[in-house]
């Protein structure tokens, strides 16, 4: 009985150790199994997000596409802007009292000005951003006839001058290199004349970019303002009785014109045709008697023939 006993018990053992060999080898071909392509693309898929989601994501989220590179945007563009304004006012010279007490208020100034009784023009400068309200105070003044603005857009232009400076500021550190590394008095020389060469190129392109700069910081706005009684008169001169109006005033021009030349004439036919005149009468005068002498020496009666 006891060895009956003792075999069952070496039979579960021996059984329990092949169950734990069988457990083993298992977990040990699972772990050494490779993994397959469709597990590698699963699993980081899992950890990150999804690429081609998150591109239509951000796309959905921009509401317009972005500007070209290079290419500035709408709000960095560079305008040049100008206007012209015609008035009609009472008082000429009231209304370029203000306007200069206006463009002073702008923080500009006042160019070229020709003010006359019944009309004046002017030059007006201001910043291009106060533009329109300067040119809505200005109409306040008198009557518009007339409003115009224009604007030029320099934006390539300027691009390009600041793309020709950094190459030309390039080239003239390159030149000063060679300066300092030349030894003769001829390398010397050539140097310095191709150095003066090219720093001349670049100041005036600096000029450039100033000058373009300041146009488009600045606005210039052409007033001409007439009085009402011109605006009256030119409406007055309209039609048939306007054109026999105009043509009057054209002959008394001409005729004018005419005695203002007879004016100027008048010295020199005094001092040159008077003597002159006198010189050709006594002439003529010395002419007169030699002439009835000779006409009596022909009349004599001719000697009867001899027979």
């Amino acid at each position: 009985m006891r060895k009956r006993l003792r075999w069952v018990a070496a039979a579960g053992i021996v059984l329990a150790l092949a169950g734990c060999s069988a457990n083993d080898s298992g977990g040990s071909s699972e772990s050494a199994m490779p993994m397959s392509a469709d597990t590698k693309q699963a699993a980081p898929n899992q950890g990150s997000p999804n690429k081609e989601s998150t591109d239509s994501a951000g796309k959905a989220g921009s509401g317009k596409d972005p500007a070209p590179v290079g290419q500035p945007g709408i709000t960095d563009r560079k305008l040049v802007r100008t206007a012209s304004l015609e008035l009609t006012a009472p008082n000429v010279a009231d209304v370029i009292s203000q306007v200069r007490v206006i463009t002073q208020g702008a923080a500009g100034y006042t160019g070229q000005e020709s003010t006359q009784e019944k009309r004046a023009t002017v030059n007006v400068v201001v910043p291009s951003e106060r533009l329109d309200g300067v040119l809505d105070q200005l109409a306040k003044l008198g009557k518009q006839v007339r409003r115009e603005v224009t604007a030029t857009d320099v934006t390539e232009q300027m691009v390009d001058i600041e793309s020709r400076l950094a190459t030309q500021r390039a080239s003239v550190e390159r030149v000063r290199a060679l300066l300092a590394r030349a030894t003769s008095v001829s390398e010397i020389a050539s140097v310095e004349s191709e150095l003066t060469s090219r720093e001349a190129e670049l100041e005036s392109l600096q000029k450039r970019r100033e000058s373009l700069a300041g146009s488009v910081a600045m606005s210039t706005i052409s007033l001409q303002v007439k009085a009402e009684t011109v605006v009256a008169e030119e409406e007055s001169r309209s039609g048939f009785f306007g054109g026999l109006t105009n043509g009057w005033d054209a002959f008394l021009t001409f005729g004018g014109g005419l005695l203002t030349v007879l004016g100027a004439m008048a010295p020199f036919v005094l001092v040159f045709g008077v003597p002159a005149a006198a010189l050709v009468w006594w002439l003529r005068k010395r002419r007169r008697p030699a002439e009835p002498a000779m006409a009596t020496a022909s009349d004599l009666p001719s000697a009867p023939p001899l027979d």
